[in-house]
């Protein structure tokens, strides 16, 4: 695998983590001006995105199987090629159903990137955890690319063209890719560019049973945190924020893109400390900063909640090497897309565990009572990963594909 290859499969991981994020998340926005051409309500058109956000999470466990068992550069170029032609054909929706249909292929195709695109940069990355934090950011930008990309383009032409200019970039990046994968310029391998001793058998089974607890938690956190957010800053900061939503979204929207943001700084952790001690030291901190929000108002509320969304983020780059570090590089891929589907799918449960504690007290305090129990829970499980005091990042395999990253 040469230097050159290796570059252009993080680089068009890097873009297609901003396509798998913008392109999923126009619709939202794009219902403000749907309703009052078609004459429906908020209410009837949100549904239609369900079947999308089904296939974006449930198909990641098949999607990255595929790229395990064929290729993952083919199913890159399956994501790029397919997420833009649904995206496209999405804008030309002359009734509910095909806008439904159009955005469940959407989904479907999206759901790609992260098993097989995640897996496909750890295997070409020799600075795995920079590499990851990258890619993290190119996913924020997405997730705050897509609301303003689809307002924008709704207000200066239509809303169909906010469907249809994305879905043609995504679509021309994935004739790109085509035409590189096919003249040799990238190359597919099976080959890890950073050359590591195999774990052992007892290691992947102890890292698989802590990891899926951790993540599930991981994920249930962070759902309950997106959820709750709003409506606890219009109740404790509006002396700060205002009593109306513009003040309230402008800070949400802040902090998950600084949070974002600090995902490169993870990387950098992951690169240089053992990817154990990052994952279980950034679950311990959570667990005061959760027990010091259920009280926190105005001021302190919001840095408190920055801070927890930060650590959220910062241990995303090590956990995602010690899946990749603890799993057979055939099963990679599949293995990513069992954590999505599990993070996913246990997140759902964020939503109906909020309503009842809101219900049943009034306020949030018992809901990060909650979260802070679930993030010691956690801290505590992964003092049984394999590793240690030892398991500190080799240093960096082979010149030819130093640079890559």
């Amino acid at each position: 695998m040469t230097s050159r290859s290796a570059g252009l499969s993080l680089g068009f991981s890097y873009v297609g983590h901003i396509y798998s994020h913008l392109l999923t998340l126009l619709f939202p926005t794009l219902v403000l001006a749907i309703g009052p051409e078609w004459n429906m309500g908020y209410e009837q058109l949100l549904p239609l995105a369900l079947a999308a956000s089904i296939l974006f999470g449930a198909a990641a466990l098949p999607a990255g199987w595929l790229g395990d068992r064929w290729s993952a550069s083919g199913m890159m170029v399956i994501f790029f090629l397919g997420t833009g032609a649904s995206t496209i054909a999405t804008g030309f929706a002359r009734t509910p159903f095909e806008l439904a249909l159009g955005m469940a292929a959407t989904g479907l195709f999206a759901s790609i990137y992260h098993p097989v695109g995640i897996a496909w940069l750890v295997r070409n990355a020799t600075n795995r955890g920079r590499a990851l934090g990258i890619n993290g950011v190119y996913g924020s930008i997405g997730v705050a690319a897509g609301p303003l990309v689809a307002g924008v383009l709704a207000d200066l032409i239509s809303w169909r063209a906010a469907f249809i200019l994305p879905g043609i970039a995504c679509l021309v990046t994935g004739i790109a890719m085509a035409f590189l994968v096919r003249g040799g310029s990238m190359m597919e391998t099976k080959v890890d560019a950073r050359v590591e001793a195999p774990a052992t058998r007892d290691d992947m089974v102890r890292a698989f049973i802590v990891l899926s607890l951790t993540m599930v938690f991981s994920g249930l956190i962070y759902q309950c945190l997106s959820l709750a957010m709003p409506k606890l800053f219009s109740e404790r900061a509006s002396d700060v924020l205002g009593t109306g939503s513009t003040g309230v979204g402008a800070a949400v929207a802040a902090i998950y893109l600084g949070a974002g943001f600090c995902q490169y700084f993870g990387g950098y952790l992951a690169d240089r400390y053992p990817n154990k001690m990052v994952y279980l030291l950034t679950f311990l901190f959570q667990v005061p900063i959760c027990l010091l929000v259920a009280s926190a108002t105005n001021v302190p509320a919001i840095v408190l909640v920055a801070t927890l969304a930060i650590m959220q983020t910062l241990n995303g780059p090590s956990e995602s090497i010690l899946l990749a570090r603890y799993t057979p590089a055939k099963w990679r891929a599949t293995a990513f897309g069992a954590k999505f589907v599990l993070s996913i799918g246990v997140s759902a449960a964020g939503v109906p565990l909020i309503a009842w504690i809101y219900g049943a007290t009034g306020g949030f305090e018992w809901l990060f009572f909650a979260m802070g129990a679930m993030a010691a829970i956690a801290a505590l499980s992964c003092v049984s990963l394999p590793g240690g005091r030892d398991d500190v990042p080799a240093p960096v395999a082979g010149k030819a594909v130093a640079a890559a990253d």
